[in-house]
């Protein structure tokens, strides 16, 4: 009996192990081989130690090493179960994109619209930087301080990163704990969606509008006790999100009632958003960061991002980047320099701007033309409810579109696809609209409120 009873764990949950670890290396495999699918419940700790011949203790330590790894998260007397978007490379299915179709799937910039690269790399010094030299070079604080200024974000403490990303992480790992709660855009960047259970902590989604977090729903997540919060300040991925006055209004005073809360700002797109910049942050805030990402604006290949923020947050950013990586490569930072010193550098990002803004809403307009509601107010891309993905990326894609399913967005959202726009000229997009049209309608179906 005892036998069958190994077996049929084993068999039923691929777990087994001698041991804490090797039960929680056992589970982690077979989470990343869909034998544990996201959301699937763990056996009960005592059930899983009767059936191994384990102590509860030492399953117990096991579904915790789980839980600090991002894996699993604890509910209680309802148990445990595997997270939603569990952090092993198997998650994530990519787009389709069959030969010869058009690739709205991927989410990049249109490189005609990124800058050349070659005049920047050969104004950069021939000698490398060494070991002792400042971590942000004096030209590119300069720059980074102006522009930030400009756009009202508090500049008296400025450090450089290695991308969006990489900034968003070590502010959160800057204040918080795994377990803590933190607030996030449902629907939102799949980057942020993925990196949150990584680091142990857990998401509370908000509702989003086309301005952005919607504060009733904010609100809800920070009284839930989120103790920080990550928006998009316009560009939101994968709606389009951009605050106006007033949204940014009433969130800074919702966040000025919660002076605890971490405010992560994620400015990913930058001067290309086609919105203007406008930030929750001020000096009085005790815990904030804005990240300004160059990957839209100047290239995805450049790995950098400036970060603002108040004093103790960078302190602590700066001094764990300074026992890590070091610094980020002072050839990018210069590379970034030069491109951002060069005269015609604010023109060609307002030309790109428009250029996106174009496109967005010649989509949105076609889409609306067959009575298909749309999002695109700023940034790169469309996002438009559908019935049922899978079925409808299947449709475009056969059609010659690949579009992107919006599953790996959301949290509690209804369904949706993403269409990236950056290379998608206004003279197709009605084609594109008929195509989803077309498709929408093959299902018989009508999109979720």
């Amino acid at each position: 009996m005892l036998q069958y009873e190994v077996m049929n764990v084993i068999s039923q949950y691929g777990i087994s192990g001698h041991g804490a670890s090797a039960v929680a290396e056992s589970a982690e495999r077979a989470i990343a081989q869909g034998r544990l699918a996201p959301g699937s419940l763990l056996p009960p700790v005592r059930a899983l130690a009767a059936a191994l011949g384990l102590s509860a203790a030492t399953v117990a330590a096991a579904y915790r090493t789980l839980r600090i790894r991002g894996l699993v998260s604890g509910e209680g007397r309802r148990g445990t179960r595997v997270v939603l978007r569990p952090p092993l490379p198997v998650r994530r299915t990519p787009p389709i994109v069959a030969p010869g179709a058009r690739d709205l799937a991927e989410g990049n910039p249109d490189p005609v619209l990124l800058p050349d690269l070659r005049r920047a790399l050969r104004g950069l010094p021939s000698r490398s930087s060494l070991y002792g030299d400042p971590a942000l070079l004096p030209a590119l604080r300069r720059l980074a301080t102006r522009q930030l200024t400009k756009d009202g974000i508090p500049t008296a403490h400025v450090a450089v990163v290695g991308g969006a990303m990489d900034g968003v992480e070590r502010v959160l790992q800057a204040h918080l704990r795994p377990g803590d709660r933190v607030a996030v855009e449902d629907p939102g960047y799949t980057g942020v969606l993925d990196l949150v259970p990584v680091l142990g902590l857990v998401p509370e989604p908000v509702a989003v509008d086309d301005f952005g977090p919607r504060p009733p729903a904010l609100e809800a997540a920070l009284e839930a006790g989120a103790r920080a919060v990550i928006v998009t300040p316009r560009a939101q991925n994968p709606t389009g999100a951009a605050f106006d006055l007033d949204r940014a209004r009433d969130l800074r005073a919702l966040l000025d009632r919660h002076p605890d809360v971490l405010l992560v700002e994620d400015d990913h797109a930058g001067p290309v958003a086609g919105a203007p910049a406008l930030t929750l942050a001020h000096p009085r805030k005790p815990r904030w960061a804005v990240v300004r990402s160059v990957s839209k604006s100047l290239g995805p290949d450049l790995r950098l991002a400036v970060l603002a923020g108040d004093a103790t947050t960078l302190s602590r950013v700066e001094g764990r980047q300074a026992i890590g990586a070091g610094w980020v490569s002072h050839l990018l930072q210069g590379a970034v320099a030069a491109l951002w010193s060069d005269p015609g550098s604010e023109r060609r990002l307002r030309a790109a701007a428009e250029v996106y803004a174009r496109r967005r809403r010649a989509l949105v307009e076609a889409l609306a033309r067959h009575g298909i509601a749309a999002r695109g107010r700023s940034g790169l891309n469309v996002w438009v409810p559908v019935p049922e993905e899978a079925d409808l990326v299947a449709r475009m894609a056969a059609a010659g579109w690949a579009v992107r399913a919006g599953e790996v967005y959301r949290l509690q959202s209804p369904p949706a696809v993403r269409i990236t726009v950056s290379t998608l000229l206004p003279e197709d997009a009605p084609r594109v609209a008929a195509a989803l049209a077309a498709a929408q309608a093959a299902t018989g179906r009508t999109p979720a409120a």
